[in-house]
């Protein structure tokens, strides 16, 4: 039984047992990974998945089950046993299912452009072959001596799901998945060992950058652990490395959220339409970008996925409502989660950027911490740089970046021209004129 038929039998069994609604997913996937140490094979893994998540709405009340044992028998069981524990639940007869007219493809197969048709034809070699090279562009790096220990990661994946729901929607997808990374530990005088890891994820395999390109941007990031060290607490200006912006803007990402703003957990309630950051930051969430690694033709629900403003000019735009908080919040329903965000660009580079600034942190990573959603109160462990007129003087550790997300979004004066692609976050480095740092 292919798994769309598989799919579509789930539904009406349930629907016989005496489920009203029902949305059925099947899935099956494969993966394939290398790692490479020291000139030799140290893991390689391949494993194969099916799996059928199921969510039903009886007797208005609601539940979510999964398996994988895809067995005829062994479903039949597990629908009798989901249907019987979902009458025991208190009713929420707002999960019912959006109109079928809200659901359906925001982008065709060709528009998203998500699976590598070459990854069925690739050999175990071809993998092999790729670990050694970028093992050997390690081995190539000038600096080799200094490397402690260098291993490398390889892998793959490819997927394929169905969606079937008794509203009538039926979905169908594929993808595929290429990555590759390096990490390095250096030794220093005085027993340190600072460590880095380079990695690069992309849906084609065409895609991911070269094995030296990869090996130097792990010695570069390694390197510039080297001597780490704190300077005294201050206000500084800062500049957000585009690879890590995604930590930042993410404090946001939680309290966008429809469940966060039912359960009176969000510092964004009631936010809507007013300013919460600079003019300078425009957020776009963008679910039919080309080979994007958050790219996708419809959401949790099932309704097409559209292009959405997030923020705008430092505007408030939109949250993230999906049908079963709109109806509980009285808000129409936008979307449930994030695909890709994508943050506008500036028309200056970092290192223009920072020519023009006297002294300034380049936080280039984070290491720990932790925000708030009700505050949007946030602290960072952070690894970064200190540069003054675009040369750099230090190289910065066991220090941390706070505040409150809205007040540092306040002091963005502008996003550089770099925009990371290797991300669900699309975004350039940021630059502000000040923000709280707490160290020596």
């Amino acid at each position: 039984m292919s798994i769309v038929d598989l799919a579509r039998a789930t539904v009406e069994r349930a629907r016989a047992l005496g489920a009203e609604e029902v949305s059925v997913s099947v899935s099956r996937s494969t993966e394939l990974s290398l790692m490479r140490r020291a000139g030799k094979l140290e893991q390689a893994t391949q494993a194969t998945s099916r799996g059928l998540s199921l969510s039903l709405l009886v007797d208005d009340r609601f539940s979510a089950h999964s398996t994988s044992d895809l067995r005829p028998e062994a479903l039949g069981e597990f629908l009798v046993r989901a249907v019987a524990a979902t009458r025991v639940l208190e009713p929420e007869p707002e999960r019912r299912q959006p109109p079928l007219s809200a659901c359906g493809r925001g982008a065709t197969e060709a528009e998203l452009d998500a699976f590598d048709a070459g990854h069925a034809l690739l050999p175990v070699e071809a993998r092999r072959i790729a670990a050694e090279a970028l093992e050997a562009a390690v081995d190539a790096l000038p600096n080799r001596k200094q490397v402690l220990s260098a291993t490398v990661h390889v892998g793959d994946s490819s997927d394929e799901s169905v969606r079937v729901m008794s509203n009538g929607f039926e979905g169908a997808r594929a993808g595929t998945g290429f990555g590759a990374g390096v990490e390095l530990t250096l030794e220093e005088p005085g027993g340190r060992r600072p460590e880095a890891t380079a990695w690069y994820s992309a849906l084609h395999r065409a895609d991911l950058p070269d094995s030296a390109f990869i090996a130097a941007e792990a010695w570069r990031k390694a390197a510039e652990r080297l001597g780490s060290k704190s300077i005294p607490s201050g206000r500084y200006p800062m500049l957000l490395q585009n690879h890590a912006a995604g930590r930042i803007l993410g404090v946001i990402g939680g309290p966008l959220s429809g469940s966060e703003l039912h359960q009176q957990r969000s510092f964004l309630a009631g936010r809507q339409g007013t300013r919460i950051a600079n003019p300078a930051l425009t957020i776009q969430d963008v679910p039919n970008i080309r080979r994007g690694l958050g790219s996708r033709p419809w959401d949790g629900d099932a309704l097409v996925s559209r292009p959405m403003p997030v923020i705008e000019a430092g505007v408030l735009a939109n949250y993230y409502i999906n049908t079963y908080y709109s109806r509980k919040l009285g808000m129409p329903a936008t979307t449930g989660g994030r695909s890709n965000w994508v943050v506008t660009p500036g028309a200056r580079s970092p290192e223009q950027i920072l020519r023009d600034t006297p002294k300034c942190i380049v936080v280039t990573g984070f290491l720990g911490g932790n925000s708030n959603g009700l505050t949007g109160d946030f602290s960072f462990g952070i690894q970064g740089l200190l540069v003054e007129h675009g040369e750099v003087t230090g190289h910065l550790g066991e220090m941390n970046v706070s505040g409150g997300i809205e007040e540092v979004l306040g002091h963005l004066v502008e996003p550089a021209s770099d925009v990371w692609t290797w991300s669900g976050t699309r975004s350039p480095s940021l630059f502000f004129d000040e923000v709280q740092f707490s160290g020596s």
